[in-house]
């Protein structure tokens, strides 16, 4: 058998995945299909599976006595190093797991903390795994580190007789403090970088791991963006410009991808990061067509959203991946299931055209297309008209000015009419300026 290998050069583990369907809780095709996939992206090496159905989890080792003792052979049986729950477990069910099975017990959400960590780049990104995986050890060091419950002896030392585990608790929480404020300033610094892109719509990229989100940015945008089949391949958002046929430039951000179950530790610490879809103006949510589970995918990307806030926000399912799809039929099935979806293919770039279609309609909702005819000598109003909309040509007749610009409405009404004459550019009539405040110095 091949000895796989980490990309950090540690020889793999060998590793038993267990998963527990309970009965609240509505069947996600494969039980144990993701798990191995975020397994072996972790570097496990897969050699034994345990599945089980139960009403609810059992408070000591959560699968019950006689699960634990099954579950003891196939650990001997196959020579695993570790455990991996697709479950989150307490601190008591894993330590007693741990002292039952002798190996080490991981649980779902220690598994995606240390891809994380592995795939992380940068230092904000690297700030955001450590905060996570700090506010997810807490309540489990002394399972964690063996020697936390030893009292601490030697010169200098003795007195209140302070526990070791009590040392670290507080270390512990005086690291996460700061890193909590360390990445507040970031968040708000993000916000601020994202706030002086007023000048251009922007459109972000969610979705569910691995459903080909950087490749589309990568076509679209001709960005050179890394892409690998596997989960969590992007952490980190990257923006680039967007050239969209019909509309102009508009800048188009990937972010990190969502997963069924994502920790609430993550979600917390990846505020900074999903400041770009929280002040996008459009969202696209890329889901994986080909993928047999793809409605819980996208239900499950669904509930992220609604968690971070952004279940209002105005979103284009994007069906990526069509190329792999086994069938027609599957297609139309998702379709109809979906029928306002883009189908797409972002490796072979079929559906492009249609998706751009749907890009620009839906930035365009909220924007009227108008000329404006003005004084030339209204500087203020034309520097207005910059800097709220998107200015697409001028022409000077004489001491008039004529504007073509793309202008939110909401902004088009706070313009005053006994300054110029605004139409509508499709058709001429006089555009709907609704709710007109007085812009003082017009």
């Amino acid at each position: 058998m091949i000895e796989l290998t980490r990309l950090d050069g540690i020889a793999s583990e060998a590793a038993v995945l267990v998963a527990v369907m309970l009965d609240d809780h509505p069947p996600c095709g494969a039980p144990l299909e993701e798990l191995e996939g975020l397994a072996e992206t972790a570097g496990a090496r897969v050699v034994g599976r345990l599945t089980q159905r139960r009403q609810a989890p059992d408070a000591t080792t959560y699968i019950g006595k006689g699960k634990v003792e099954e579950l003891k052979f196939v650990v001997g049986d196959a020579d695993a190093d570790v455990v991996i729950f697709d479950n989150d477990l307490s601190p008591g069910q894993g330590r007693n797991l741990e002292k039952t099975l002798g190996v080490k017990v991981l649980d779902r959400t220690e598994l995606i903390l240390d891809i994380f960590a592995g795939r992380a780049r940068t230092y904000e990104a690297r700030l955001a795994v450590e905060l996570a995986q700090l506010e997810y050890s807490l309540p489990r060091l002394k399972r964690m580190w063996t020697h936390l419950s030893r009292q601490k002896k030697g010169i200098g030392l003795r007195g209140p007789g302070e526990k070791q585990l009590e040392t670290d608790r507080r270390l512990v929480e005086h690291r996460i403090h700061d890193l909590r404020t360390e990445l507040k300033a970031i968040h708000r610094r993000r916000a601020r970088e994202v706030a002086t892109r007023a000048d251009l719509m922007t459109v972000s990229l969610v979705g569910y791991t691995n459903a080909g989100k950087s490749t589309l940015l990568n076509h679209v945008t001709g960005a050179d963006v890394l892409t690998q089949d596997a989960l969590f391949s992007t952490l980190d958002t990257r923006t680039r410009r967007w050239q969209l046929p019909g509309w102009g430039p508009v800048l188009l951000s990937d972010t990190v991808g969502f997963i069924r179950n994502l920790p609430h530790h993550l979600i917390a610490s990846f505020q900074a990061t999903l400041e770009e879809a929280r002040q996008a103006h459009l969202l696209l949510h890329v889901a994986d067509a080909s993928h047999a589970a793809v409605l819980e995918q996208i239900s499950a990307a669904y509930e992220v959203l609604e968690e971070i806030g952004l279940e209002s926000k105005e979103t284009i399912l994007v069906l990526n991946k069509i190329d792999a799809m086994a069938d027609r039929a599957s297609l139309q099935g998702l379709l109809s299931r979906y029928p306002n979806a883009v189908p797409i293919s972002a490796r072979t770039g079929a559906g492009m055209g249609q998706l751009a279609a749907a890009v620009s309609e839906a930035l365009s909702r909220t924007f009227l297309d108008v000329d404006v005819e003005l004084a030339a000598g209204n500087g203020r109003l034309m520097a207005y008209l910059a800097a709220h909309g998107e200015v697409l040509s001028k022409q000077y007749r004489d001491s008039r000015v004529w504007i073509h610009c793309r202008i939110p409405q909401k902004v088009l009404g706070r313009i005053h009419r006994d300054q110029c004459v605004i139409r509508r550019h499709s058709d001429g009539a006089e555009a709907d300026a609704d709710g007109v405040a007085a812009m003082e110095g017009r």
